[in-house]
Parts: structure tokens; sequence; C-alpha cells
């Protein structure tokens, strides 16, 4: 029997490849919407994070989530997701 596949993504923050299941999960919906998402089920674009405030800063500081959302993202939601990741971890 072969070992299952473990999928692999690149953390927006400091750019390490990790497991899905490490990462949190950040998605901008149809509606330009940008929020967490701790099922990894939610529909529209995503980008991956480290579950540490470090990697959410290098990520905040270099516009990184803005470049894999293609779009500008307001102060508010930034406050918004720092504190839910706060809450998380």
């Amino acid at each position: 029997m072969q070992p299952k596949k473990v999928p692999m993504r690149m953390c927006t923050g400091c750019g390490q490849m990790r497991p899905k299941k490490e990462l949190i999960r950040v998605v901008r919906s149809a509606e330009g919407e940008i929020s967490l998402d701790a099922t990894g089920k939610k529909p529209g674009r995503g980008a991956y994070l480290c579950n540490s405030a470090d990697c959410f800063k290098k990520a905040r500081k270099s516009r990184r989530l803005e470049r894999a959302f293609k779009s500008a993202i307001p102060e508010a939601v930034f406050a918004k997701l720092e504190e839910e990741l706060a809450n998380d971890g």
C-alpha cells in the first residue's frame, strides 16, 4: 500500500512549504469579503499563513496578501484577521 500524499502549501508570510493542515487559510469570497477559513473548504481565492503573529506581520508589511488576492485590503480587515489569529492561537 502506498503512503497517502500530503498536500503542501506555501506560507504567504515566511515562504516555507508546510503541510496544508498546519496552515491557516485566508479566503477572499466572490463578493470581495476577506475572512479566515478554519475548515479549509470555503469557496473563493485562498492564501495560507502559518499560525504565528510573525508570519502575519511579514505578509502584511510586504503586502503579500494583497498580491495574492489581487486587490487592496482595508486596515479594518487586517485588524479583524489579526484579532481572529490571536483568538485561534
